[in-house]
């Protein structure tokens, strides 16, 4: 059994981490050596500290052994790349003027420039997630392996191929100039909003959701917010993530199938992390022009705060996916705006909706659309049509309790033939 605290430390050095390898980066570039410096000063922690207790100061403990051997690493490579060289042009502007010499940056700067040079544009996003939970979340290239379901040579070498693209594309470290900056904040609030939603709602693989993956996409984006209270869209994508995380401990019955919301037990949703984000959509939508994650953000809310299903405030729900729609192509929104449609007009309207869906965005090769229709025809009553759409649902889906709770559903209206646990599963996810 894994001891309280060297439970302890090993949150310490995963929240130590990001922010080592920051002021490396910042101090002397070269992405990868200074990673395998982090890591050895992390290994000489992980030796010295269970015995002689934490330094007073453990982040500038693990900045002063990762600098020697990150001295050790230069010198003994200084011939064939010349980092010096580069060292000395590497600083970290708030603008397009280099700061006063007397400026210290502080640990979140290091980590917030950390995010963005993760979220480089020049990287491709498969890249930018990977190497945003290695160098900012702390996670081992065998956990993201894991997570994303490839094998760990694959992930590895994503991850070799991103930092020697930081390398050779000699991306700095430091936080984009001015007019970049606002694009660069969407990027990284892009890649923290698909680490949350392949945490909260596994895209494959024998589980509905990896916590490790949302409560590490919720760490960071509260980081986020916390350097950039002023960006409302930041704060946006944060309470969007607290609402939707609120709910998962209804998500899963007994056996880890999936719970729908009308069915949930309420009384199970964290009434904390619904409050918390309940302020955050107050706070955010005065600012001014309002985004995605703002009014994805208020329709959780109005979720949350309902008593229950049918209570839900669905014609306002109706009206801000209408305006989701205008701001984002995502089929999610389309699918949900169609559901909101049948809440409020019936089924046969949200049917309508999804059959021009099917026409107009391709969503018809989506387990999603076939699940969201198989739902809206069983409540019109025709069973034998919600029945078959149930059955595609699940030969499309990719995650097994989801594909077990779609065949029991088409089940439920019919016997199925052959029986749902002879299907083989064919595995479609592309991370």
């Amino acid at each position: 059994m894994v001891s309280a605290e060297r439970t302890g430390l090993e949150d310490l050095w995963r929240e130590l981490a990001p922010q080592v390898l920051g002021a490396l980066v910042r101090r002397y570039g070269n992405f990868d050596t200074a990673e395998d410096a982090v890591q050895e000063s992390l290994l000489a922690a992980a030796g010295q500290w269970p015995g002689q207790g934490v330094p007073a100061d453990p982040r500038a403990w693990l900045i002063t052994v990762a600098s020697r051997r990150m001295t050790d690493l230069l010198r003994r490579d200084q011939a064939r790349r010349r980092r010096e060289e580069r060292v000395s042009a590497w600083v970290l502007p708030r603008d397009r003027t280099a700061p006063p010499a007397d400026r210290t940056p502080t640990a979140s700067d290091d980590t917030l420039v950390l995010l963005f040079l993760c979220c480089h544009p020049a990287l491709p996003r498969p890249s930018q997630i990977a190497l945003t939970l290695r160098a900012v979340g702390g996670l081992g290239t065998a956990e993201i392996a894991r997570a994303f379901l490839v094998p760990e040579d694959t992930m590895a070498r994503r991850i070799s191929r991103a930092k020697r693209r930081i390398r050779e594309d000699g991306l700095t470290f430091r936080l984009p100039p001015s007019d970049e900056l606002h694009g660069r904040v969407a990027a990284v609030a892009h890649v923290l909003y698909l680490v949350f939603n392949e945490g909260y709602a596994a895209t494959a693989g024998p589980r509905l959701y990896r916590v490790e993956l949302s409560a590490e996409a919720i760490r960071l984006t509260r980081l986020l917010h916390r350097l950039l209270p002023e960006d409302d869209e930041v704060t946006g994508l944060l309470a969007l993530m607290l609402l939707t995380d609120a709910r998962r401990p209804a998500r899963t019955g007994p056996r880890g199938e999936p719970v729908p919301m009308a069915e949930q037990d309420r009384s199970l949703w964290d009434a904390t992390l619904i409050a918390e984000g309940v302020a955050l959509v107050e706070e955010a939508l005065p600012g001014g022009d309002v985004g995605p994650y703002q009014l994805q953000a208020a329709i959780a809310a109005l979720h949350d705060e309902a008593p229950d299903f049918e209570d839900t405030d669905w014609p306002q729900i109706r009206a801000l996916y209408e305006l989701l729609t205008e701001l984002s192509d995502n089929p999610v929104v389309w699918l949900n705006h169609a559901v909101a449609v049948a809440m409020v007009d019936g089924p046969r309207a949200g049917l309508a909706r999804l059959s021009d869906l099917g026409g107009e965005r391709g969503l018809t090769a989506d387990h999603r659309w076939h699940a969201a229709r198989a739902h809206l025809l069983e409540r019109s009553g025709d069973r034998e049509a919600a029945r078959e759409s149930y059955l595609e649902a699940a030969r499309l889906a990719t995650s097994l309790p989801r594909q077990r709770y779609l065949y029991t559903r088409a089940e439920a209206l019919g016997p199925l033939d052959p029986p749902p646990m002879a299907r083989p599963h064919v595995s479609r996810h592309a991370p």
